[in-house]
């Protein structure tokens, strides 16, 4: 029964790295097309950031396998490419006399793009990128078993990394908790303008399938006392996140309904 919670639970793993791989992509592409980072607020990519470098650190500390570590790093650097594309717009801008909102109002005057979209035509997309996914990291899992090697036993850490692996991993998820209480007030001001749902749609997928990873490989307590704050900045980072997504679908319903007002007067 165990060997069969383990295949599920690093079936599940690969799925959410499969996730966290193209997450951080539809904002990157957003901010690019709008050449504007504002949608984005500030504080939330630099405590996300700060949650990654204490996950990066803790990967490191706690000896976990190198692809974990990887990932991290890559976390990392996509967020400090968040942060070049927010100042290097700024910039930009700046040096061409405009309005800070000025992209994101020229967004507005030609028609959200996501307004365009029906909302049929969204669950399709994200149906389709969830099946996607969910295949990759299956196929991940499957070619891993077939090539993974026997595990070499490894140095128990001492009792003094064990608490600063801990420290780390309680600080990456108050991080990861804390980050998206700004981008949450951020969006009652832009109304969610500049902003990527794929970005949230694929963190709560992420998040999800790796704390089931977690659950699933085992239900002990000292497991799961050891992987805790891995499961509240994971499981808890969802509500949040549902939050963020339930604002950007509201305020798409209101620009259409405006939308739909402002044509039925031109026609009357």
């Amino acid at each position: 029964m165990f060997a069969e919670n383990a295949d599920f639970s690093s079936m599940l793993g690969w799925v959410s790295i499969a996730c966290w791989v193209i997450v951080y992509s539809p904002q990157i592409y957003e901010n690019y097309s709008l050449k504007s980072g504002e949608g984005l607020s500030v504080a939330f990519v630099v405590v996300w950031l700060i949650g990654d470098i204490c996950n990066l650190v803790g990967a490191v500390l706690a000896n976990l396998l190198p692809t974990v570590i990887i990932l991290a790093a890559y976390y990392s650097l996509c967020d400090i490419i968040l942060m070049v594309q927010i100042y290097f717009y700024r910039w930009k801008r700046g040096r061409q006399g405009s309005e800070e909102e000025t992209p994101l109002l020229t967004r507005n005057d030609s028609g959200n793009s996501a307004s365009k979209v029906s909302t049929r035509t969204l669950v399709l997309r994200y149906t389709a990128a969830l099946i996607f996914v969910f295949g990759v990291g299956v196929l991940a899992w499957r070619i891993s078993r077939n090539t993974e090697k026997p595990e070499v036993p490894s140095k128990h850490p001492t009792a003094a990394v064990k608490w600063t692996v801990q420290i780390l991993g309680w600080s990456s998820a108050v991080c990861y908790l804390g980050s998206r209480i700004p981008q949450i007030v951020k969006n009652f001001q832009t109304h969610c303008e500049g902003l990527s749902p794929a970005l949230f749609f694929f963190a709560i997928v992420g998040n999800l399938a790796y704390s089931l990873s977690i659950i699933a490989k085992s239900r002990d307590g000292d497991y799961l006392i050891t992987n805790a704050s891995w499961l509240a900045g994971s499981a808890l980072t969802v509500f949040l996140d549902f939050i963020v997504l339930g604002q950007f679908f509201y305020y798409r319903s209101l620009t259409r309904d405006v939308g739909a007002s402002l044509s039925n007067e031109d026609r009357a």
